[in-house]
């Protein structure tokens, strides 16, 4: 027997509004039949219009709507509780008052459960970058050692000029490493979604991946499309991205081939692909590689974090992401993004 599914009306566009929204919008079995708010200007009615969730103009339309079954009140105004008891539909339940608060402080709970573990899995990766850091730095420090040792003795002005500028270069070099490592390992302090460049992002994750695993003996294959843009968290998908190349270069033994992939359909939808020719997934793992703290890797090399934080974010997104192995031949994830909608006015409810 299929369950209907709970149809939910939100009262408020607060920050328990967005809070919810951003919750439930992610659960299958749950729709938001929409939001409203006395405030036109309420930061969750914006956030409603980019999930594709309607917006009534009114907090009557919304109560009165005959497909709600569960009304959840956010507002924190007392006169509201009994306006919605005295104009709701019979059958339609009410949350409001003490248990949306609790809800409320579930929600933000899960929430920074989840940063933090974002933030332990990234700051345990660059641990693993430590050697390719050290190597990375120590070739234009010696460079300069070298240099400037060499202009101590040195007469000819043309020729300290030059000199001047290889170690000016060295010293760049030295400072894009440390920004990029600077920029990765920070902690988001802003969830905002932009439109976010996809090849510019997996450039980026290219260069921070290299720290962790060596990308010499791999040959490195982009086919991009352009314009293969998306609306998302940037630092968020930095880290998606870092992962599946960093885990598809470490499963390439000798040498072989990483390729990353972009596209855009005719329809607008974007999706980007990491393959390797690597040592490949077993069948009996598929349903266990996203799950936390699961991992193939011997101990001390993965913390099992890195794919269920990739699987939160695209679920965050409401994107897809799926995965093609065969031992011994390589393994392909690719992630399918949602197609970014215009923002439109709704009509009321």
């Amino acid at each position: 027997m299929t369950l209907c599914a709970t149809r939910i009306a939100i009262i408020g566009a607060g920050k328990g509004g967005i809070a919810l929204l951003d919750l439930i919008h992610q659960i299958p079995e749950v729709e938001i039949v929409g939001i409203a708010d006395k405030d036109p200007a309420a930061p969750g009615l914006k956030r409603a219009r980019d999930l594709n969730v309607l917006v009534a103009e009114r907090v009557q339309d919304l109560i009165q709507n005959h497909g709600v079954n569960l009304i959840m009140d956010v507002t924190g105004d007392p006169s509201m509780e009994p306006l919605i008891h005295t104009m709701k539909r019979p059958g339609s339940e009410v949350l409001g008052g003490a248990a949306t608060r609790l809800l409320w402080k579930l929600v933000q709970h899960q929430s920074k459960l989840e940063a933090e573990l974002f933030q332990a899995d990234k700051l345990a990766g660059l641990g693993s970058f430590a050697a390719g850091i050290a190597h990375d730095i120590n070739n234009p420090l010696q460079l300069i050692l070298g240099l400037a040792e060499n202009l101590e003795e040195e007469q000819d002005l043309a020729v300290v000029h030059e000199q001047a500028r290889d170690i000016t270069e060295a010293v760049k070099r030295t400072s894009a490493i440390c920004r990029d490592l600077t920029r990765y390992a920070r902690r988001n302090g802003s969830g905002e979604e932009v439109m976010v460049n996809l090849n510019t992002k997996l450039d980026e994750a290219l260069r921070i991946a290299r720290y962790a695993v060596t990308l010499q003996d791999v040959t490195v294959v982009k086919r991009y499309t352009e314009e293969a843009s998306v609306m998302g968290n940037p630092d968020e998908l930095l880290h998606v991205f870092v992962n599946l190349i960093t885990n598809a270069v470490q499963a390439i033994i000798d040498h072989g081939t990483l390729t990353i992939h972009t596209t855009v359909e005719p329809d607008g939808r974007v999706s980007a692909s990491v393959s390797d020719t690597g040592c490949g997934i077993p069948k009996e793992a598929f349903s266990k590689i996203f799950e936390p703290l699961y991992t193939t890797k011997p101990p001390g090399k993965g913390t099992g974090l890195g794919l269920y934080n990739v699987m939160s974010v695209i679920s965050k997104m409401e994107g897809h992401i799926c995965v093609e192995s065969e031992v011994g031949v390589g393994t392909t994830f690719r992630i399918e993004f949602p197609q970014v909608q215009p923002t439109i006015s709704c009509a009321p409810l």
